[in-house]
């Protein structure tokens, strides 16, 4: 574990929960202090302040990076050097050149790789792509995924030039990613048109955004970010498609409610809770809603296996591409191009929606039922775009 914070801590909780056999051995940390209580906390026999030393050593199969954004890239090339399987927490890189250079050094060295995303592998989202996959809603037209919270618990965070940006950095990197599954990660992103503005916080970077992502099959995945929500973590999905719609709230209602006067322990109720006191949502296994335990499982399981995990390098990748388009459009004002040196999915010109055919004639428009059992058809023509309706009279 190089890294001993607040994610670290929700990983070795993860990892080492109901007799997991996947372990946490060595802590590398900064300052050595808080690489003792790490150990310490979590039974660990090694602990040490050498990034090297840690990711060499010989009881190391696997190296995950829980370190602050700018010390991501050469957290991964100290791994590619020791030749060393690595997973990394979101985002890969501060923008897309660092991600890409950390795509190609891993790719190159051909060792294990795997992105941290993990609200692309909580257990609701899980079953919503399944459903959608599935074709369950028909084709995706338009997503949305919402990530709002008072703001990180780290310093680093809140510096523009370490972090890389503010909440759309941070938060904007789920959102993104969470569309990306429910459109096709096959299909191109195109563009961004996103608004950012610090409304609340003296900083540098954005504390709220909002944007689209435009897709080259023409969804649309609509992403809402901010550091200025106040009420706990506000976590929601949603996606609708020519033949259904699925809504998914991840977080801030749990299903899970108590109140107290704060007479007793005031300890922790939830990531991102700003009180003890009054009606609280706590989660009942916070990890578990959040995803980990399945992201570590398709991470191991897919080094075993010798398969790519659900989340790669290159996921990672083409996210920080959606970003930096977000963040220069929040600038301009317009809608940016998504810049992407090596895409490997279909060529954007295969991506294009076919309208559905009624006969060989006209396009289906609409089909309804009436009040008095009709069918009523509006139906489009082919040949001369004329619309017309059509009614069916009931037996």
């Amino acid at each position: 574990m190089l890294g001993s914070g607040f994610i670290a801590r929700f990983y070795a909780e993860s990892l080492h929960a109901q007799r997991r056999k996947d372990r946490v051995v060595m802590v590398y940390s900064r300052n050595e202090e808080n690489a003792k209580r790490y150990a310490s906390d979590y039974d660990l026999p090694h602990y040490t302040t050498d990034m090297n030393e840690a990711i060499a050593h010989p009881d190391v199969d696997v190296v995950l990076i829980s370190l602050p954004n700018d010390l991501h890239e050469m957290a991964v090339m100290a791994c590619v050097e020791a030749k060393k399987n690595v997973i990394c927490t979101k985002p890969l890189g501060r923008t897309a050149a660092e991600a890409k250079r950390m795509l190609d050094a891993v790719e190159g060295a051909g060792i294990f790789a795997g992105y941290l995303e993990d609200l692309c592998y909580t257990p609701k989202f899980l079953k919503s792509v399944a459903s959608v996959k599935n074709g369950d809603v028909g084709d995706v037209l338009w997503t949305k995924s919402r990530e709002a919270h008072p703001g990180p618990h780290s310093d680093w965070f809140w510096d523009k030039e370490r972090s890389g940006g503010g909440a759309i950095i941070d938060l904007g990197c789920h959102c993104v990613e969470i569309s990306r599954n429910f459109i096709g990660k096959n299909i191109k992103p195109m563009e961004v048109m996103c608004w950012a503005d610090t409304q609340v916080h003296p900083i540098d970077a954005e504390d709220h955004a909002i944007g689209l992502v435009k897709f080259a099959n023409g969804a649309i995945g609509q992403f809402e970010v901010s550091w200025t929500f106040r009420g706990g973590m506000d976590l929601r999905d949603e996606v609708m498609g020519t033949e259904g719609t699925i809504w998914v709230n991840s977080f801030l209602r749990t299903g899970f409610e108590m109140f107290s006067t704060g007479k007793g322990n005031e300890g922790y109720v939830a990531e991102k809770a700003e009180t003890a006191t009054g009606w609280l949502f706590p989660v009942g296994d916070e990890a578990h809603e959040l995803g980990y335990p399945h992201m570590f499982t398709d991470m191991f399981s897919a080094m075993e296996e010798g398969r790519e995990p659900l989340e790669t390098f290159y996921d990672g990748y083409i996210v920080n591409a959606i970003l930096d388009a977000a963040f220069k459009s929040a600038e301009t004002k317009q809608w940016e191009p998504i810049l992407i040196e090596d895409w490997r999915g279909d060529a954007p010109e295969d991506s294009q929606r076919q309208w559905e055919s009624y006969d060989e004639e006209n396009y289906l428009i609409k089909e309804e039922i009436l009040p008095n059992g009709d069918v009523n058809l509006i139906l489009k023509n082919k040949a001369t775009g004329k619309v017309f309706k059509k009614v069916t009279q009931a037996d």
